[in-house]
């Protein structure tokens, strides 16, 4: 089992590569983190910087208008903050996206997608679906959606980034060469978004939580209740998937162990996509979302998800991958009481391989589901006494 499961992830990190190889030789706002780094962390490297530059670019789009930053918004903890929809609009008016945009902060440490023999179970993988292996590689995919930055291919990327003021920058760092051809150019543009994304402006460490960790911070007596719900495994176990306290030779906590899971989430009837032209979704409203199983092909991975991290969730709503959840506490209720309410919960858009073990059934009264959002609350960064 084992076996065939690695060959698997092992074709699908093939599959990566040579699809981001054949693409690049084809011819694929401006404001700090939620709270910032501490005001005593080093400058960004250069690389960084020229990747901030990029990441906030709305000339990168077709048509301009939209950047990185438009559905990755700093002041959102680098999600889509725009109101109306549970889905992002691309850069084509009226088109949305399958999956509410998540954040971009704390990926730094997210390793390439592998079956862990500690852990039991699949690790890793960049878009909650795994499917690049990488930073970098997943920088380009947005620029050429047709549902996202919508470029027709990398050549029309590349004449965006010849154009860019910072062009000067990438042929700096990365020779003079370096907006010659189109591999060269997306290699050169993906390193610097990269660099951007495991700086410290989307990895800044500083909540309250953070805080309370290094004897700097008390929690309210609301949010210590909060914590020990989390990590109670006989009450929220939300730390089982989510760890609350630092793993051995890291220095703080990610609150994500970068697994994969399905919760059971219905569809989401408000989500756009739905609505969109059969060139654009060709199943239409009867599309479904399959996550990792569609990544690998494996029906036993249909509907999972890799496990975000849980830093400044209050930031990020909706939630859930197709933001069917509108807010923290109604996200956290269907934890507790999707398998045991008097009026359930719609069904499961896949319903085969949902985590009926962990949560469901948590049996959480209503203070202790407030206690546990107010926890989740210092997880924000920018704390500051």
């Amino acid at each position: 089992m084992k076996m065939n499961l690695s060959l698997k992830i092992q074709l699908v990190v093939r599959a990566a590569a040579v699809g981001l190889t054949l693409m690049l030789s084809a011819g694929c706002g401006d404001s700090p983190a939620a709270g910032g780094p501490d005001a005593g962390s080093p400058p960004p490297s250069p690389l960084a910087e020229l990747g901030r530059l990029i990441f906030h670019d709305p000339s990168l789009s077709s048509p301009p208008g939209q950047s990185c930053a438009t559905c990755h918004d700093p002041d959102h903890a680098f999600t889509d903050g725009r109101p109306g929809a549970p889905t992002s609009q691309g850069a084509v008016a009226g088109r949305f996206g399958r999956r509410n945009a998540p954040s971009a902060m704390y990926l730094g440490a997210c390793p390439p997608l592998h079956y862990s023999d500690a852990a039991g179970t699949l690790i890793g993988g960049l878009f909650l679906d795994g499917r690049v292996q990488s930073l970098a590689q997943q920088a380009t995919h947005p620029l050429l959606g047709a549902l996202e930055m919508n470029n027709v291919d990398p050549a029309a990327i590349v004449t965006r980034l010849r154009a860019a003021s910072y062009a000067p920058r990438l042929v700096e760092l990365f020779g003079p060469a370096a907006l010659d051809r189109n591999e060269t150019a997306l290699d050169a543009m993906a390193q610097s978004v990269s660099a951007f994304e495991q700086s410290d402006a989307l990895q800044p460490f500083t909540s309250k939580y953070d805080r309370y960790l290094e004897g700097r911070a008390a929690l309210t007596d609301s949010e210590l209740r909060g914590l020990r719900l989390f990590e109670d495994p006989a009450k929220g176990n939300c730390a089982a998937c989510h760890p609350s306290r630092p793993a051995d030779g890291a220095p703080r906590p990610l609150f994500t162990d970068f697994s994969y899971d399905n919760l059971g989430i219905p569809r989401n009837p408000a989500s756009p996509f739905y609505a969109l032209p059969a060139d654009l979704n060709p199943d239409g409203a009867a599309a479904i979302d399959r996550g990792l199983g569609a990544t690998l092909g494996d029906p036993a991975e249909a509907g999972k998800f890799r496990v975000p991290s849980l830093r400044n969730v209050a930031l990020t709503a909706p939630y859930g991958h197709n933001g069917y959840f509108a807010d923290l506490r109604s996200i956290v209720d269907f934890y507790n009481t999707r398998d045991d309410r008097p009026d359930p919960w719609p069904a499961p858009e896949v319903p085969g391989t949902v985590n009926r073990d962990e949560l469901g059934r948590l049996g959480l009264r209503d203070d202790e589901v407030a206690d546990l959002v107010a926890f989740l609350g210092a997880l924000t960064d920018g704390y500051a006494p």
